[in-house]
Formats: C-alpha cells, structure tokens, sequence
C-alpha cells in the first residue's frame, strides 16, 4: 500500500512507524508538514497521490484540500473522547490511572472524527517523564492502532463514530492547551506532586520554580520521603554529581536537569551547573536518578547506565568508564551493560557542546571521552553483554556494538550512523563491520536510516530479541546472563569474541583513525557541524523533508 506518513518531526514514534511498514513491504515515505503554509502541504500531497495518509505526529490541523480526498488517519495520544493538543500533560497532572491512543480520520474539528482504532494502557503508578511516556506506553499503543487501521483499509472496512465505542477511560473530552503557567510550581505542596507536574511539563513546555531567587524550569524529577528540619520550601538542600536536592512542603525533591528562565528558556543542562550549589551538602541521588548502578547475581555483574534522553555529558562518560572498570574487576564471568527503560544511548552531549563557553573544545573532550567508554567495554576480559533497552542512535548504538554479545528489546528503534556533520568515532569502523560485514555496515553509515530491532537482529547486528515489556525483558536478560555464565555456553561465546577480535587490529588503531576525521569535523568544522548541531539544540524547523525519507 502507498502509505504516506505526514508529520511535524521524523520522531522515534515516526521512525518506529515507518521502519514496521517498510519492514512489511508497504511502499511508505515521509512528508515534514510545512507550517502554516497549506498551500504547499496541498500540492506535496498531490504529488505523492497516495493511498493512505497516516499522522503519527502531527501538531498541526490538516486542511481540508488533503483529508477530503485522501483517506487521512490521525494518530491521537488520548483515549475515545478525549481531544486536544495537551492530553498526555492532562493525563499526567491529573494524576489519571488509565489512557489510551486513538486512530481517527481527519475532519473539520480536530480530534473530532470516526475512530478506526483505540488502545488504553495503564498509567504508571509513579509518573515518568512525558517523553518517557510517549515513546513507551503511548508508542506501544499507537502501533497496535496503525495496525489495525491498515487491517482495516486492505479488509475494506469503515471507521465508526466515537459514539459507537464503548467508553473505556471515563470522563473526557476537550482540553485546552497547556502552556508553560499551568505547570507553575508552589514548593509549599508535596515534593511526590511537584514531581508530577514536572514529568508532565517535561520537554515542553516545562516547568517554572523559582529557586534562590532565580526562576528555572525542572526536568528529570524523583523524589525521596526526607525532610530538612527548618529548610524553607524551595531551598536547595543537597547536591550529587549533576542532581540537585530542593527541600518542599513534604519531602524532598530531586532534579537532574535545569534550564535558566528569563525572558525565554535557556538550554537544559544538569541541575548543579544550573543552579546555586555552593553550600549544598552531600546528599545520595535515589536511585532512579543514579547515573550508574550495579547489581551482582553470583556470576554475573550487572551495570544499569542511565542518562536524560540518552546525550551522555564529558564527565559523565568519564564516570561511566570509571563504573565499567569497576564492575570489570569483580570476580565475575559475565558483565551486563544495559541502559534504563527510558533511554539507552544516543552518544555526545549536543547540549552541553552548544551550551559550552569553547564548543569546538567540549565537542573534542565528550568524543574522547565516550571512547575511552566503548574501549573498555571492547577490551574487557570478561564476557559482556550489551542490552539495547530503549531506543538508541549515532555513538549510543556503536557503543552497544563494542560488547560481545547484543541483545535489543522489541520495537526498539536503532539509528546505527552519524547525521550531524561528523565521521564518528566510538569504534565504530570495528564494531559494525565486524557483525554486518564491510559492505552493510557502508550501506547503513551510507543510507543515514533507522532500522528496527527486528531487522538488526536479522542482518545479525543484534544478536537476539527481548520481550517489549520492560518487566518481562529484564527477567528475560537476566535468564540469557545465566545462560552464558554456564562453562559450556562461555566458552563458546568466549571463541566466537576471540575469532571476532582475530581479524582486528588493536582498538587503538580503530580510535585513532576515527579522531583523525573526527578532530577535522570537529576543529575545521569541514561539514557544518556547529550549524547543524545548533539547528538540533534549538529544535530548528527543517526546511523541506530530507530526500532520504521522501517518496
């Protein structure tokens, strides 16, 4: 079916979308909505002529010229009923148990037309991030309702009426718009509801505080049950790493990330180099903020690294190295090297680079960094195993790539290349040959496309698949960890890593050829990395859709 995907962004749901349909033979490509031109937008959609449109992420209304003649399916993050730009925000601050994605055609009135499909979640009993939510849960959902909208298309079956579907979540319909006041924040309340209606701001629009005087928006909140004796609501009362501990009206409120908020917001960079930490004491981060945690299970050593988003900082990278090395002199057979279920790896800090007083000096010392990270996962002498738990790109999947053994959840969304003006570095002229073979590992690097877990583990860059549910996948890796710390199952992954190493020259040829392009991309700014990691940071709107996803 000529199916063509109209979005605002060729996001990780988009992505996830477009890599199942290419996957299953379906002729797909990609149109960037233009804003507020639909003149435009009109006359693209002619062009293609396709059969059927689908709006995975659309911000925009479609106009009539393309949904009066196109068959035009938009994918709503809300349950049967419910409309509205700002429904995952709603979901969240409400404090809602249950939520739901629905496919319905576009009309007149957004969010107003006959569903195809619909599929309800439960809501997480401790609100995540909304990027979390969208790309776990809601992702989830919104593909099990384009699959049944193209079931339906090739069957010749019509859409009813939301009146005609049973009401599955109660109480909705249409919500405003949220911005950025709604999500105000009184230190007065409980740190476990601030901590909510940060996760529901998070991204965009965020959410303001006022801190030392100074007013921020908070990202990345947990929370712990402490409170500070006399310490004033609002007052920062302990530091760790890069999170910063606020006392509130009940508890205490963790934040990993910050960004300044004057007349607009700056960029978000951690908390402690954003706010007033210098008489802040020690305090431990909760662990589900912890940058690195590591859990042994007799023979296997498990190490969980966890970054906002996936962009790994200088100093981070550095730490996580230091944690590597550590868990690798314990007296194990197997390491496991896994991401969080949010978030895997997507490599360098573009943020933190932008962000940096000498960006051309950060930019070197992340990429060097981050190596140092992938050489000691290649050269370790323990067995490892890397765990693609979340989506992951660029350096982030050529880290993966370094360990022995990788594994991927499903619906995982790999990018296994370098789209930013740079040649790559973390290995990754050793670690993608030397499982896909010289000529794919060209053909990917080349192409500059996703692919999905599943065809990773077909082309054999991924070694097997996991169950989606994170639950399920976590006792799954924990079962194939066991597995391979048997003698029998060792030894045999022990000769196929030294039959992969034997045609390899040292890793320290690999690195140095990769940060010989690299220093030229990065100091000679030979292919617009600094424009094009600047229009990343800044969410610069593209100009046209690029040719690769196009038709």
């Amino acid at each position: 079916m000529r199916t063509l995907l109209l979005v605002s962004a060729f996001n990780g749901l988009t992505q996830r979308v477009w890599c199942d349909l290419k996957e299953a033979g379906h002729e797909v490509g990609v149109l960037l909505a233009p804003v507020h031109d639909d003149s435009s937008l009109v006359e693209a959609v002619e062009a293609i002529d396709p059969e059927l449109i689908l709006c995975p992420f659309l911000k925009h209304r479609v106009p009539e010229a393309v949904w009066g003649r196109y068959r035009t399916v938009v994918i709503h993050p809300g349950p049967v009923g419910d409309r509205g730009p700002s429904s995952l925000d709603h979901a969240t601050l409400d404090g809602r148990e249950r939520w739901g994605v629905t496919a319905l055609s576009a009309v007149e009135e957004m969010d107003a037309g006959p569903v195809w499909a619909t599929k309800t979640f439960a809501m997480p009993e401790v609100p995540i991030a909304k990027s979390a939510l969208y790309n776990g849960p809601v992702a989830d959902a919104a593909m099990d309702c384009v699959a049944e909208v193209l079931r339906m298309v090739e069957a010749g079956e019509a859409p009813k009426p939301a009146e005609e579907w049973p009401a599955e979540v109660e109480d909705t319909g249409e919500l405003p718009l949220l911005r950025r006041t709604a999500f105000e924040i009184d230190w007065s309340a409980p740190a476990t509801e601030i901590a909510r209606r940060i996760a529901a701001a998070d991204g965009a629009p965020g959410a303001p505080a006022t801190v030392g005087g100074a007013t921020y928006c908070l990202f990345d909140a947990a929370t712990t049950p402490e409170n500070h004796g006399d310490a004033e609501p609002g007052t920062v009362v302990g530091v760790d790493t890069d999170a910063v501990a606020i006392a509130t009206g009940d508890g205490t409120l963790w934040v990993g990330y910050a960004a300044t908020l004057e007349k607009k917001r700056g960029p978000k960079l951690p908390a402690a180099w954003v706010l007033d930490t210098r008489h802040a004491p020690y305090l431990r981060v909760p662990e589900a903020l912890a940058e690195t945690t590591y859990e042994r299970d007799g023979d296997v050593g498990y190490l969980t690294l966890r970054s906002y988003s996936g962009a790994m900082h200088t100093q981070q990278c550095r730490r996580m190295t230091d944690a590597v090395r550590k868990a690798l002199i314990e007296d194990t057979t197997v390491l496991v090297v896994r991401g969080t279920e949010h978030a895997f790896s997507n490599g360098i800090h573009l943020g933190v680079i932008e962000a940096a007083q000498d960006p051309v000096a950060e930019a070197w010392d992340n990429i060097r960094a981050i190596d140092e990270l992938c050489v000691a996962i290649a050269e370790a002498e323990q067995l490892t195993i890397a765990a693609f738990t979340a989506n992951a790109g660029a350096g982030g999947v050529m880290a993966g790539l370094c360990a022995d053994v990788t594994v991927a959840r499903e619906g995982v969304v790999l990018n296994p290349y370098y789209d930013m003006g740079i040649f790559g570095s973390e290995l990754h002229t050793w670690g993608l040959p030397s499982r896909v073979g010289t000529d794919k590992a060209e053909e990917l690097l080349g192409a500059k496309l996703p692919i999905s877990a599943a065809e990773a583990a077909r082309i054999d860059m991924v070694g097997e698949l996991g169950p989606r549910d994170a639950a399920e996948f976590d006792g799954w890796l924990r079962d194939l960890a066991q597995r391979y710390a048997e003698p029998e199952a060792y030894a045999s992954a022990l000769a196929a890593r030294e039959s992969r190493r034997a045609g390899a020259m040292p890793m320290s040829y690999y690195q140095s050829i990769e940060l010989a392009e690299m220093a030229r991309d990065i100091f000679d700014d030979r292919h617009g990395f600094a424009e094009k990691r600047k229009a990343f940071v800044t969410k610069a709107a593209p100009t046209e859709t690029p040719a690769k996803i196009r038709f």
